[in-house]
């Protein structure tokens, strides 16, 4: 058996308490880009947490999951499907409201 690449789409929580969606190949190289400040869409919301990763065997799926998840819907999806670490990481509340 052949093992394709697998690509990843992840979320971050960032040190604002908002959460920043990407995609990569090699997810470790990613975050360490992350953490030492080389990514500018998250360089100034450091320290930055991988709360969640997704491996897909075929970009195009990982791209278009991707594209949604940075939706409203998606956004809105994703807070219902992460909840619990959401609430444990004071990023919503119990009642499932954004915290300020």
């Amino acid at each position: 058996m052949v093992l394709k690449p697998v690509f990843y789409v992840y979320i971050l929580l960032m040190s604002n308490r908002q959460l920043y969606t990407g995609f990569t190949t090699d997810l470790r190289r990613r975050l360490t880009e992350h953490q030492n400040g080389r990514v500018e869409s998250t360089r100034n919301k450091l320290p930055v947490e991988l709360i969640h990763f997704e491996g897909y065997m075929v970009e195009s799926d990982a791209r278009r999951r991707e594209r949604f998840l940075k939706t409203t819907d998606g956004k809105r999806l994703l807070k219902q499907q992460m909840r619990d670490i959401l609430i444990q990481k004071n990023v919503l509340s119990i009642e499932g409201i954004i915290s300020d």
